[in-house]
């Protein structure tokens, strides 16, 4: 503070300076008095729990810029610290804040300070203020905040539970969830659900537990929507009225108490979904109110457009047979000058039929299409024909049955057998063909060429009559009988239905069947109009499995129609359906066959067991019942198992096919399995084994036969040759005459004329042991042409290249026989010249065509012709002489057979002696040349009873030898083999 001091001894001059200084410090003490803001004074707190918001009020002065603190009184923290504008209050010069709290003003105290703020300029801090919460030490219950709280969907609500003084929380738990806790002071504690879903009716459930879990406490948090009403419409029903009534919308889940929601119309009383008017107004307001809000709607309209008119009263009717009359009454008697448009719901079993109606005022309907002896039902309610608005309300049901009528003439057909027994069938009469209680039925069989009736009545509840048409003598010269069934009931009698029935059975069988497929509920089936079916067609079908009496279903179809879609509710499946097409006549027309559903076989293929054939396996099998098949069957799989494996073997896709050759298996055990096969799968399969044995005794069978059937044709073959033992001797082995001495040897033999071949030769072997002296007198050639061309050998050829022949005589000739022998080589000369006395050796002899001519058998044998003559020559008398064996020769026109005989002389031809054998040939080509291609000959002369010669060769001893191994190994052999002894 400024002090001043006044001397006595100052002068005067010196005061305005302490003036000016004095105003000066006055002037700074007033701008600092004006620089400090005035501390906010009697703060007030008005808390609203419910809506956990707090209001606080103060004096502040001139300020309007506040800083407002709020404080968690017990852990001192900071909940909200802000700088707010606020005003002040003209009339209570108060300045006033509301702050809301997230959490509830209950769960702990509150401390709140308030100072103003001008600029970066602050007043002090007032006093503080303290909202008490419930977490006192005085108050120890257990609590939790808030109560019974409505917010809306998808808000954020915060929860605190103050734990009993002494305790410790345990858990808090929001629809069964355990949640995260915060702690607000020494017993508080809180949690925060966000995002809330739509409670339930009760709402939802925030429970508290200690942490002993022996107290426990919770809040009821109601979670939903505002209201949102909808169709509010206003109308009349009395022509004067109003009546508004709307819909609640969606649910605004909540319910009951201060929770529900009111509707107000035109600021009237609040009502629920529905209010009254006596009087008609142009324009209405609907306003709903629930504690999360409000919400308004409107409506406006003229009335005669807003009619409805109310349910008809008091219905009657008048019945008949086929159509009824309907009447009612009206409430109000404005309707009865109202153009009215009604409407009937008519009702007959189960069946409902809407019938509209309009005329002014209108109070009755008539109602026909109805059946005979029926229940039948209904019910009226109508609106403005002009202007429509909507319909009224239903009048309450009204019932009537209508009177009985003559039944319907019944569905009549036939089921007739080959030997002309069956029954006459008709369809049962429902209750609207009845037309009332049906008393009986009655069926007459006409002739119409005898003109002749038979009557029979049949009970209600039979709708056949069985027939038999060869018992009945009226009927045996007839063509057909017509059936006819007539309905009666208590109003009287039906049309008659008849039914034409051939007594000339038609085999079904000589008609070709069809196949047909089920599809869209039934079979469908299409034909060829027929000019015989005038009146129409008849589709019958039965169980093609049946025997006997089976059932029969039946459709008639008029004259028009060539296709039609059978539907049965006792179609079954894997049943087969015989179908048929008859003419009204009863003519059948065609035939069908089909499955409504094909199933895989119910039974197995009956397998035979398995028979071996070699290395192949034969597989047969029965056929599957028709009843079993259960479907068209489409084949066989042939399957051999390998353990638990089937391998597909072959595909028989001939249903015909029963049986199959598995072809070249090794020796082992081996199980087929046979499937039949329909569309819809194969059979379960039957399955058969068989073990392969080995079949070499089948080769050894068959060898076996083959040797059987060898044996046999040899045994033929001989029993034939021994039949005919003659024929085969004569023409495969001949007799060969054994050489005699015959004649008469006493005679002297003429010579033999021999002409030489150039290289025969004769080698004269003298003996001096030998008592005879003859020898061999050699003729030359040239002599023995003279004597040829003396006798005249007539026109046969002579060959002038032939060389001098020789002329041999047998001087000694020997009585005795000469006997077969087969001396060696080595001693065949000695053999010969013991049998003939003579020492002669021939080398190389060829005789001349000219000079030897043989008889030929013109008829000689296959195996080489035999001379018919032998050519002998001897030298002179009568006994057994020489005579050469001669080979048979191609026969040849040359030779002359007269002049033969004449060169050979008789006793010669018929003498026994000696032949040499002729059947030498020359060994090779070139000596065959050389020899001028005379006629081969023999070497050397051999006796006939001999196969060795008789005279040796001239050559060296080597060569004598050679020809001797010849003669024992080739020539010995073959001639024994051509030439034949018999013992």
């Amino acid at each position: 503070m400024l002090r001043s001091s006044v001397s006595p001894n100052s002068k005067p001059n010196c005061s305005p300076v302490w003036l000016i200084c004095f105003l000066l410090g006055l002037l700074a003490v007033h701008t600092h008095a004006k620089d400090v803001l005035t501390v906010p004074q009697q703060v007030t707190l008005s808390p609203n729990y419910y809506a956990q918001q707090l209001s606080i009020s103060w004096l502040g002065g001139a300020a309007t810029t506040f800083d407002l603190m709020i404080l968690r009184t017990e852990l001192n923290e900071t909940v909200f610290y802000e700088t707010v504008p606020v005003t002040v209050n003209e009339v209570s010069g108060r300045h006033q804040w509301n702050w809301t709290s997230v959490e509830p003003l209950e769960c702990t105290s509150l401390s709140i300070k308030i100072r103003s703020r001008q600029g970066q300029t602050t007043s002090q801090w007032s006093n503080v203020e303290i909202l008490q919460g419930r977490d006192l030490p005085s108050i120890e219950r257990f609590q939790m905040y808030p109560q019974d709280r409505v917010v809306p969907v998808g808000a954020n609500t915060t929860f605190c539970c103050i734990v009993k003084e002494g305790r410790h929380l345990g858990t808090i738990s929001y629809r069964s969830t355990v949640m995260n806790m915060t702690r607000l002071s020494r017993r508080s504690y809180a949690i925060t659900a966000i995002n809330q879903e739509p409670s339930g009716h009760s709402g939802t459930n925030v429970i508290c537990y200690d942490d002993l879990k022996t107290d426990i406490t919770g809040a009821v948090v109601f979670v939903g929507y505002p209201p949102l009403p909808t169709d509010f419409v206003c109308e009349t029903r009395d022509l004067t009225s109003a009546v508004c009534h709307w819909k609640k919308g969606r649910d605004t889940h909540l319910i009951g108490g201060k929770r529900k929601t009111y509707y107000s119309l035109n600021k009237g009383p609040q009502q629920e979904i529905e209010y009254s008017v006596a009087q008609w107004e142009d324009k209405w307001t609907l306003v709903a109110v629930n504690p999360l809000g409000q919400y308004s709607i409107t409506d406006s309209a003229d009335i005669e457009h807003r009619v409805r008119p109310v349910a008809p009263e008091n219905l009657t009717s008048v019945t008949h047979a086929w159509n009824a009359t309907v009447m009612w009454q009206w409430k109000h008697e404005n309707y009865f000058s109202l153009d009215l448009l009604c409407q009937v719901e008519l009702t007959s079993q189960e069946h409902q039929t809407m019938l509209n109606f309009s005329g002014k005022g209108l109070w009755s309907v008539v109602v026909s299409d109805l059946y005979p002896d029926e229940d039948h039902s209904v019910r009226v309610r109508c609106g403005a024909q002009q202007n429509f608005w909507r319909w009224g309300d239903w009048s309450e049901p009204f019932s009537f049955k209508t009177n009985i009528d003559v039944p319907d003439a019944p569905d009549v057909w036939k089921y007739i057998k080959r030997d002309n027994t069956g029954k006459i069938i008709w369809k049962p009469l429902t209750h609207r063909q009845s037309h009332g209680q049906i008393t009986g039925y009655e069926v007459t069989l006409w002739s119409p060429e005898e003109n002749i009736q038979h009557t029979k009545t049949v009970p209600p509840n039979i709708s056949y009559l069985q027939v038999n048409l060869t018992q009945n003598t009226t009927f045996t010269n007839d063509n057909k009988v017509i059936a006819t069934v007539i309905a009666k009931n208590a109003a009287g009698v039906s049309q008659s239905a008849s039914v034409v029935i051939p007594l000339h059975w038609t085999d079904v069988d000589l008609l070709g069947v069809s196949r047909v497929v089920y599809m869209d509920g039934g079979f469908p089936l299409s034909w060829q109009s027929n000019a015989n079916a005038t009146c129409g067609y008849v589709v019958e079908w039965q169980d093609a499995l049946c025997i006997g009496d089976c059932p029969v279903e039946w459709i008639k179809l008029g004259p028009g129609n060539t296709n039609v879609s059978i539907e049965s509710a006792n179609f079954q499946p894997g049943v087969r359906y015989n179908i048929f097409l008859y003419s009204c006549s009863s003519e059948l027309l065609q035939r069908w066959q089909g499955y409504m559903q094909e199933l895989v076989p119910s039974s197995s293929v009956p397998l035979l067991s398995p028979i071996q054939r070699n290395s192949n396996i034969l597989l047969s099998w029965g056929e599957i019942p028709l009843v079993n098949r259960r479907g068209y069957l489409l084949g066989y799989n042939i399957y051999i198992s390998n353990g638990s494996q089937l391998t597909l073997l072959a595909n028989l896709s001939d249903p015909g096919s029963r049986t199959y050759t598995v072809k070249g298996l090794p020796e082992g055990s081996y199980k087929f399995t046979v499937k039949a096969y329909t569309s819809a799968g194969e059979d379960r399969g039957a399955t058969a084994s068989i073990t392969m044995e080995p079949y070499t005794d089948w080769l050894i069978l068959e060898i076996l036969a083959s040797l059987g059937i060898t044996s046999l044709f040899l045994v033929i073959v001989t029993l034939i040759c021994y039949k005919k033992r003659k024929w085969v001797k004569t023409a495969f082995y001949p007799d060969i005459p054994e050489p005699k001495l015959s004649g008469d040897w006493s005679r002297k033999q003429g010579p033999l004329d021999v002409k030489p071949s150039p290289h025969s030769m004769v080698r004269i072997v003298d003996k001096p042991d030998w008592d005879s002296k003859e020898v061999l007198v050699v003729i030359p050639e040239e002599d023995e042409e003279e004597d040829d061309e003396g006798q005249g050998m007539g026109d046969e050829p002579i060959d002038t290249d032939e060389p001098t022949s020789l002329r041999y005589y047998n001087q000694v000739v020997d009585d005795r026989p000469i006997r077969p022998r087969f001396p060696d080589s080595s001693a065949s000369s000695a053999s010969s010249l013991d049998s003939a006395r003579t020492d002669v050796t021939y080398t190389g002899i060829q005789t001349s065509g000219s000079s030897l001519v043989f008889q030929l058998d013109p008829q000689g044998s296959s195996e080489g012709h035999q001379p018919q003559a032998d050519l002998s020559v001897s030298s002179g008398g009568g006994g057994g002489g020489y005579r050469p064996q001669m080979q048979p020769r191609a026969p040849s026109n040359d030779l002359d057979l007269a002049s033969t005989q004449s060169f050979i002389e008789p006793q010669a031809a018929s003498a026994g002696g000696y032949k040499p054998q002729c059947s030498w040939h020359l060994d090779s080509p070139v000596e065959a040349e050389e020899s001028g291609n005379l006629a081969p000959c023999l070497g050397s002369p051999t006796s006939v009873a001999s196969t060795q010669f008789l005279l040796p060769d001239g050559g060296s001893e080597e060569h004598e030898e050679e020809k001797r191994q010849l003669s024992s190994s080739a020539a010995t052999w073959l001639s024994n083999l051509l030439s034949s002894t018999k013992p």
